[in-house]
């Protein structure tokens, strides 16, 4: 069998200006899902060259719960000015995720954003990535990202436990419950595209890759029950779209859910219940299996009438 070669490209050669081309290329919506692929974080309403004082970060985004994503690009290996300028940015514009895309990350770097993980609290997210471009024969190019340093939240969680933001233990478990959630979610779903990482809390969110509403799952130990729910956070108008198709919703679905207006609150929830007790492990391959299967069920299903 005849095969072809793999040629790693230079960047320059498809990219000329960072700012005018692969700013512009990474900003377009097919692009940013390739890059919301690799980290796991939803990446929504992205804006270019965005002013920060004196300084313009290169893209502004938002992750599916309307949080501030800032995207620092550089066509040649880290430096200590980016490096600056990404906690300018993370700072001024009170972003919880910070990403900074390199052609090649130093070691220097790469432990700075490694010990800003560690030492800050969890609502600062910093991944450092290098990106690839790659050829077959005479194939068009086509781009690769990898990651080199990302968020550590388990070792975050302690860390804070460990300097007096008790983090108790029911929360350390439901952590560990979610990162098995997402590892599963990763090999089986056909259609969640992205699987963000878990944190200390009840419930682990999902993007339907709109901002209009995310899903969620959610783990109740005094209940003994797990639940899937599509979160609509501000808009009653996208509830009754969706009420109006109930029928054929919940025929597509297979299962039959609770429709929660919430008329007294900005947010609207849509859910299904199942019995199961996240801290009997015995449960646990049952409870995840249920999870992913319905979330994407739930991800197929209802983005169609949005």
């Amino acid at each position: 069998m005849e095969l072809s070669k793999l040629t790693k490209l230079p960047l320059r050669s498809i990219w000329k200006h960072e700012a005018l081309d692969f700013t512009n290329w990474l900003a377009k919506e097919e692009n940013l899902e390739l890059l919301s692929d690799t980290i796991g974080v939803g990446l929504l309403n992205a804006q270019t060259e965005v002013g920060v004082g004196q300084f313009h970060v290169d893209i502004l985004a938002e992750d599916d719960n309307g949080h501030k994503v800032v995207i620092e690009n550089q066509i040649e290996p880290t430096n200590h000015d980016h490096l600056g300028k990404l906690i300018t940015y993370a700072s001024g514009l009170n972003a919880e995720v910070v990403v900074w895309i390199v052609s090649r990350a130093r070691e220097e770097h790469e432990q700075a954003i490694n010990w800003l993980n560690e030492n800050t609290t969890e609502s600062a997210n910093f991944f450092l990535i290098e990106i690839e471009a790659w050829k077959i024969g005479d194939s068009l190019p086509a781009p690769r990202f990898n990651i080199i340093a990302k968020p550590n939240d388990w070792a975050k969680t302690v860390k804070q436990s460990g300097s007096g933001n008790t983090v108790s233990d029911l929360k350390l478990k439901q952590q560990s419950f979610f990162e098995q959630v997402r590892e599963y979610g990763e090999e089986n779903a056909k259609y969640i595209r992205s699987w963000r990482k878990a944190s200390p809390q009840h419930w682990y969110d999902i993007s339907v890759r709109s901002s209009l509403a995310h899903l969620s799952l959610t783990v109740n130990s005094r209940e003994q029950q797990v639940a899937v729910e599509l979160y609509i956070s501000d808009n009653k108008e996208l509830f009754t779209k969706l009420y109006a198709s109930k029928q054929a919703i919940e025929e597509k679905l297979g299962l039959q859910l609770q429709w929660q207006e919430l008329p007294n609150k900005k947010a609207s929830r849509i859910i299904v219940i199942h019995g199961g007790n996240f801290l009997d492990e015995t449960q646990n391959p049952t409870i995840i299996q249920w999870l992913v299967e319905t979330a994407d069920i739930f991800s197929k299903v209802f983005p169609k009438y949005f």
